[in-house]
């Protein structure tokens, strides 16, 4: 097998080229389609990562049920797994479009559905491959997939912009990288699991473990990605360049540590599954350091937030220094989520996984429909859900420490 480098740098290193190259993505569509189609494309990447947000419960259990061996035969099972699953996917996309197509894309329609059915068919394969590396913890592999994802989408996109702005043919930048990513490392990375990775439950088990996760990480989604697209279902009548407006500041403003912490829930999962007795000890050490750097990045949001945002869009409405200061303490709450999150899955506590998630992603809903401004219903509903979702989280864990005592 492949030498291992270092899990935590290794993850960290390619997530922040990850971010980078996302806020290039986020900062240089709407400079070049303007707010208005920036906001129809916005909708399709919103609508693109809530789905690959909500398969992402596929890559947690594959990396909670995968271990190191020294020889398997298992790799052709997964295998198998995976395509059968990305064809179940492509399908229900293209099967459901007719139900809200017309509300979610009423522009161009099928022009989207079909990037975003093989955009989101051809995650499935990045999620199982990235939760067997993630499993048998093959960090360099896993920085490599992680990092080459994102700058082929950046470079896919910033080309495409140079001849089109066309805004399904961006989309379908957007969605390539996915499948181009794996054919370029599958030479390399096929050497870090093929024959030396195994699975510690049963198909039957395996489906079922993932179904919950499946629900869980579909709610986890809409509380990240998907908040555009909820905006934008639930306040059909706003201002369209209000919408854009939030749409980008909750997007530039959550992106660096939501973006981060959720990145490495695969790493999570591994250290907390093999953590033992000092279980609690490392899962408060990771929220306290989440809730610190919150507390220092809410305060220079207030202060920097307005006047940096009019300098990247000062063709755009800027909003209020309290607004970037709940957003960014907001992204603590879901980053401290997605460390509760993967401290339950990684002690097979699926059920409380999934509730906290629903339930996080119910309240923040219901908080969006209040009638009151767009932009204090937003600020209130990016808090009140995910700490709801939190409390479910915590709760279970210290119930389950207490049984184990």
């Amino acid at each position: 097998m492949s030498s291992r480098i270092s899990g935590l740098p290794a993850i960290l290193i390619a997530t922040g080229i990850a971010g980078i190259a996302a806020y290039v993505v986020t900062w240089w569509v709407p400079q070049v389609v303007g707010p208005a189609s920036y906001a129809v494309f916005a909708v399709f990447w919103s609508a693109l990562y809530l789905v690959v947000g909500g398969l992402g419960g596929i890559q947690q259990e594959v990396t909670r049920a995968t271990r190191p061996r020294e020889l398997s035969h298992t790799s052709a099972s997964i295998r198998n797994f995976a395509f059968g699953a990305a064809g179940l996917v492509f399908a229900a996309v293209l099967g459901t479009a007719p139900l809200w197509v017309g509300s979610v894309f009423p522009e161009f329609g099928w022009g989207l559905v079909l990037p975003l059915a093989f955009g989101t068919a051809s995650y499935v394969l990045v999620a199982v491959l990235c939760g067997s590396l993630y499993g048998v913890q093959a960090w360099g592999s896993l920085a490599l997939l992680l990092s080459l994802d994102a700058l082929l989408r950046l470079a896919a996109v910033v080309v495409t912009l140079l001849f089109t702005t066309d805004t399904v043919t961006i989309a379908w930048a957007a969605s390539l990288p996915f499948l181009l990513t794996l054919v370029i490392l599958w030479p390399r990375v096929r050497r870090d699991i093929v024959g030396l990775s195994s699975i510690d439950v049963g198909y039957r088990t395996l489906s079922w473990n993932i179904s919950r996760t499946l629900l869980a990480s579909a709610a986890s989604a809409a509380l990240v990605s998907g908040i555009p697209l909820i905006l934008t279902l639930t306040a059909p009548d706003e201002n369209p360049e209000l919408l854009a407006t939030l749409f980008l500041t909750i997007a530039l403003t959550r992106a660096p540590l939501i973006v981060t912490v959720m990145a490495l829930q695969g790493y999570l999962i591994v250290k907390f599954r093999d953590a033992g007795a000092a279980f609690m000890g490392l899962f408060a050490r990771f929220i306290g350091a989440i809730l610190l750097g919150a507390v220092v990045l809410a305060a220079l949001g207030w202060w920097l937030g307005p006047p940096v945002y009019a300098f990247l869009f000062p063709q755009n409405i800027v909003l209020d220094g309290w607004f970037f200061s709940i957003l960014v303490g907001s992204s603590a709450i879901v980053g401290a989520m997605s460390v509760s999150a993967s401290a339950a899955l990684a002690r097979s506590q699926h059920m409380a996984y999934s509730a906290g998630w629903v339930v996080a992603a119910l309240v923040t809903i219901v908080a969006l429909l209040l009638p009151i401004d767009l932009v204090e219903r937003t600020a209130i509903a990016l808090v009140v859900g995910p700490l709801a979702g939190l409390a479910v989280h915590v709760a279970a864990l210290l119930r389950r420490g207490r049984t184990v005592r």
